[in-house]
């Protein structure tokens, strides 16, 4: 039986705990996505606080892709120094950082990018306002070749992985969605089709990293809405993903994030449990885990083989060693 503390392995990489800092946009970055000495400053104290990985917030591979004004960038080459710093910083402290790279589509702000945002087919994200409009296939095809840019500059700043955000109604999220995607080219209608470009994406962004870095898909598991993608196709989704290179499967939901969940503790964990049944990879578990004991069931349950404590260890940051003590693990 695993606990929470316990050794596991993640592609080539051994993690020393099952505590994952999951990704939490804190909006530190520059006006051009710069990485800040804020930015340094908010990852390095939670690494010295016991984490086993840290994923950071989504950084957007394209200017027409970015979701929030302050969000750190991924897009151009002019932002490796600062990347550089983050990845040397937190891997020289001997906690793996994986790049989480993004594309907002439809959930991009007019307050974030001047133009218009774009979507599989020009549909809203529920609750956002923005008006977005169609890609058309060029377009697709180059928003594919910017996540593999810009996992190319996450392997030239020392990161240890990348992970592709699938999820929360971002526009990888929103191609696999029915509620977003009424497409009716290659890249709509069937379950293939809807994760075409995540297929593509995923198969590029392995060719690009390689065996050394781990990728990770952060996968929304089920819109939580009438009409969306939903768990049954999720086990499914997940193998294929495998299949093309992802190592360690982050499992989230709704089509608009937490707010589409109950807000007990471990509110997604149920989606990860579900994923884990049909794949043999690595599983992440998510949703206000708060208690180290419940941390720890979920483990020792085999309900996830991490788990992603967010909210705890922004407050504070040393959760996981206090999480130790508390378990009996270390103090």
């Amino acid at each position: 039986m695993a606990h929470l503390f316990d050794p596991i392995d993640v592609g080539l990489l051994t993690l020393k705990n099952r505590i994952v800092m999951p990704p939490m946009a804190m909006d530190y970055a520059t006006g051009e996505g710069e990485i800040t000495d804020e930015v340094v400053g908010h990852y390095l104290e939670r690494a010295r606080g016991g984490v086993g990985l840290i994923i950071t917030e989504h950084l957007f591979v394209s200017p027409e892709g970015r979701y929030s004004a302050r969000q750190p960038g991924i897009y151009d080459d002019a932002l490796l120094p600062g990347l550089e710093r983050l990845a040397g910083t937190i891997v020289d402290e001997g906690v793996p950082l994986i790049a989480q790279i993004s594309h907002a589509g439809a959930r991009t702000t007019l307050e974030a990018s001047v133009i218009q945002p774009v979507s599989p087919s020009g549909i809203k994200v529920p609750g956002v306002e923005a008006e977005p409009r169609e890609l058309s296939v060029d377009e697709i095809i180059r928003i594919a070749d910017a996540f593999t840019a810009a996992a190319a500059r996450a392997r030239k700043a020392g990161f240890t992985g990348v992970e592709i955000h699938g999820a929360h109604g971002f526009l990888l999220g929103q191609f696999a969605s029915p509620i977003t995607n009424h497409r009716t080219d290659e890249y709509g209608g069937s379950l293939e089709n809807r994760m075409r470009l995540s297929i593509e994406i995923v198969r590029r962004v392995k060719a690009e990293i390689g065996d050394d870095m781990v990728l990770a898909y952060r996968l929304g598991a089920d819109d939580m809405m009438d009409g969306g993608f939903a768990l049954d196709d999720a086990g499914k989704v997940a193998q294929w993903l495998v299949d093309v290179g992802v190592q360690l499967m982050d499992v989230s939901g709704g089509l608009v994030g937490s707010r589409s969940a109950d807000e007990g503790q471990g509110y997604f964990v149920p989606l990860a449990t579900a994923v884990k049944s049909a794949i043999t990879i690595p599983v992440i578990g998510v949703g206000k885990i708060i208690d180290p004991l419940f941390a720890e069931s979920i483990i020792a349950d085999e309900r996830a083989d991490m788990v992603a404590v967010g909210r705890a260890i922004l407050k504070d940051p040393e959760w996981p060693k206090a999480a130790g003590v508390k378990l009996g693990v270390v103090g």
